[in-house]
């Protein structure tokens, strides 16, 4: 007879092919539906022994989707990489998502539960009880969708305490301009220390493209003794500083709050490293958890500091 078809069950089943996706893909769409239905459809896939390699893999909880809904830039890639491991470890199957709107809701559908990494999550998966975890908080989530972040503004905090314990008291912070909730809570955790030790902070929002020398020179003529930058300007941060001639930390102390790009030729610079493998695993492991139990809560990851070269007392 060969391969027996979900168009086979329909027509033995006396329904429509649709409705024997419904009641063999578990019903997730929560689709109302006489019981009746459901199991003349099960009897008769059972009648012409049906079998769906896909839904067994889903019965046992083993296929994870990644839907990145921004390109998966050079930054993401130790995410997916910590993904891939916990993964395997987790023995786990991973399907990508490339697609968007309803298309994007149809097809998350084939996985278990779905990590979302860098942008917005469909409302139709937030309403219909979905194993969702994402990766990095977003605002418009309202805390609907379990989440795993770096911990930036503890970090952050910890950067400038070492400025203030360094002397310093006048320094200048360039954040990204586009306002990301990453960018927030880095801008929150220098605002709450920088207030608790009297420090003055003068911030500026920059793509780094305007950057240069004349910019330095006049932070140095206000009096400003080091230099705070969010990770993506560390790279221009250091090109304006050895435009201006100035030594670093000799004339101004430097901190970035990530990592830089590597090759960054120079002192290694101070600040802290954004634990993104760690990122991915541990949202692996907090999916399994809401797929297995229906549960789930943020969870905040250290970011480990990196002493570097590149604070130092204030002459």
């Amino acid at each position: 007879m060969g391969r027996v078809r979900q168009a086979d069950i329909a027509r033995v089943a006396g329904v429509s092919q649709a409705t024997v996706s419904v009641v063999l893909g578990g019903n997730r769409t929560g689709v109302r539906l006489a019981e009746s239905t459901r199991l003349r459809v099960l009897e008769a896939a059972r009648r012409l022994g049906y079998t769906d390699p896909l839904a067994k893999r889903q019965a046992c909880h083993d296929l994870f989707g990644i839907c990145a809904a921004t390109p998966v830039f050079e930054a993401h890639q130790a995410v997916l990489a910590g993904i891939a491991a916990e993964a395997a470890a987790l023995g786990k199957d991973l399907i990508m998502f490339a697609a968007t709107g309803p298309a994007l809701v149809r097809r998350t559908r084939l996985a278990d539960g779905c990590l979302f990494l860098g942008g917005p999550v469909p409302v139709e998966l937030l309403t219909g009880g979905f194993p969702i975890v994402h990766i990095g908080r977003r605002a418009e989530l309202g805390g609907r969708v379990p989440c795993v972040d770096a911990d930036y503004a503890s970090a952050s905090a910890e950067v400038i305490t070492r400025l203030v314990r360094a002397g310093h008291r006048r320094i200048r912070y360039l954040r990204e301009p586009d306002g990301t909730p990453a960018a927030r809570e880095r801008e929150r955790g220098i605002r709450a220390t920088a207030g608790a030790s009297g420090l003055v902070v003068g911030t500026d929002g920059t793509d780094g493209a305007g950057l240069g020398a004349a910019a330095v020179r006049g932070w140095l003529d206000e009096g400003v003794t080091a230099l705070v930058v969010d990770e993506t300007l560390a790279a221009p941060a250091q090109r304006a500083l050895w435009a201006a001639g100035v030594a670093v930390p000799g004339d101004v102390s430097l901190a970035v709050l990530g990592r830089p790009p590597s090759g960054t030729a120079g002192p290694e610079i101070s600040g802290f490293e954004v634990p993104r493998r760690a990122l991915g695993r541990e949202a692996v492991r907090l999916l399994a958890s809401v797929v297995g139990t229906g549960a789930g809560e943020h969870r905040l990851l250290t970011c480990p500091p990196v002493a570097g070269e590149t604070i130092a007392p204030v002459a």
